[in-house]
């Protein structure tokens, strides 16, 4: 039998909005939800609608279902059976606001993962352009030592649950305006690991684990910036009845330079020349990440020149490229001169007065004397 139209398996219409498709589905997931629904045909209904609603709510399957139909790529061959665990989170989410219970996905208890944790970690410049190590101190749950996470005294001392029986969970009765309704629901005597102590171990009162200042090794690689964030896996806290570790995230924090800018791994310095120097040239001596290197400035270099020093930047540890370094030239104008240098540059301005300057032609330019 040929496949129906998923939007109009929902009664939406092709321009309907992703709350009145989830609308739409939960309606009909729980008018034709075989544990209430008597129609015969209430677990195909059921399934249609839920094949619908995961093409539709998913906006990739739901352009390939607009431009190619049934027959699009990734559209898959519907449900070959009839499976509660898997609708995934969207079923849950329906049986637990009608029914007042969610289904079991297992019958045996499963573990939890633990919590992921977030702390904040300063740099130096030259940390963050080279790379580093640090340790650092977290709190953080870790599995107990004295238990090694069973959480009693001894093996002995762990039961099955009398009331679950190990499942972790249990079936209640309820009644609704739909008649009496079988849902399940975590085991109170439990909490749903299915099982009990009779004596908790005294570290960790039965938790299976304790909180710890712990001292974490954190490696920075090279090229580092501010703001970057990077994870550790495992590093969070321990996870419940066997469960994995959460990760830690570090966000970093660069401090500034008293002298060096950075622009990705460019870096950047302004370096005060004379006029002298200036005029004339020199070799001068500039501070880099990497050591003094000297820098031949050449005679008539104005001031706000760029000079650059290549290979001289920062090194991305990750992709192995490297940046460089710019110079900016800044010219010093002295406040304080000696008899000798005030004549000597009286003498400069002399000379200069028999060249015609760019303000001497500025002047004629507004004047009219061109």
């Amino acid at each position: 039998m040929a496949k129906r139209d998923y939007y109009e398996v929902l009664g939406v219409s092709k321009t309907a909005s992703d709350e009145e498709i989830k609308k739409a589905y939960r309606t009909l997931a729980k008018k034709y939800h075989p544990d209430v629904c008597k129609e015969p045909n209430a677990e195909e209904k059921f399934k249609e609608v839920q094949e619908a609603y995961d093409v539709l709510s998913d906006p990739q399957k739901r352009e390939q279902y607009n431009q190619f139909g049934h027959e699009g790529p990734n559209m898959g061959n519907g449900f070959g059976g009839f499976d509660f665990n898997g609708f995934g989170g969207g079923f849950e989410d329906i049986f637990s606001s009608f029914f007042g219970g969610r289904r079991s996905q297992s019958s045996t208890t499963s573990s939890a993962r633990g919590r992921d944790l977030k702390i904040n970690l300063t740099l130096t410049f030259e940390e963050a352009a080279f790379g580093v190590e640090k340790e650092v101190t977290i709190n953080r749950y870790e599995t107990c030592p004295k238990c090694s996470g069973l959480g009693a005294e001894s093996k002995s001392d762990v039961e099955v649950c009398p009331k679950c029986h190990g499942r972790g969970r249990i079936v209640v009765e309820q009644a609704t305006i739909l008649g009496r309704i079988q849902t399940e629901t975590v085991c109170p005597t439990c909490g749903g690991k299915g099982k009990v102590i009779k004596n908790k171990c005294p570290n960790c009162g039965g938790e299976g684990r304790v909180k710890n200042a712990s001292k974490v090794k954190i490696k920075i690689p090279s090229g580092c910036q501010d703001g970057q964030g990077f994870r550790m896996s495992g590093y969070g806290d321990c996870g419940m009845n066997g469960g994995a570790s959460g990760d830690l995230y570090i966000n970093v924090t660069v401090k500034p330079h008293e002298f060096f800018e950075r622009d990705g791994l460019n870096i950047y310095i302004e370096v005060p020349i004379t006029f002298s120097q200036a005029a004339l040239g020199d070799s001068i001596v500039v501070p880099t990440i990497h050591g003094d290197v000297s820098l031949k400035i050449p005679s008539g270099t104005q001031s706000g020149t760029k000079f650059k020093l290549n290979g001289k930047g920062i090194l991305d540890g990750r992709t192995g490229n490297q940046g460089s370094e710019f110079v900016i030239v800044k010219l010093i104008t002295p406040t304080k001169l000696t008899s000798e240098q005030k004549e000597l540059f009286t003498k400069l301005s002399k000379t200069n007065e028999k060249n015609e300057s760019v303000f001497d032609r500025i002047k004629k330019f507004f004047k009219g004397d061109k």
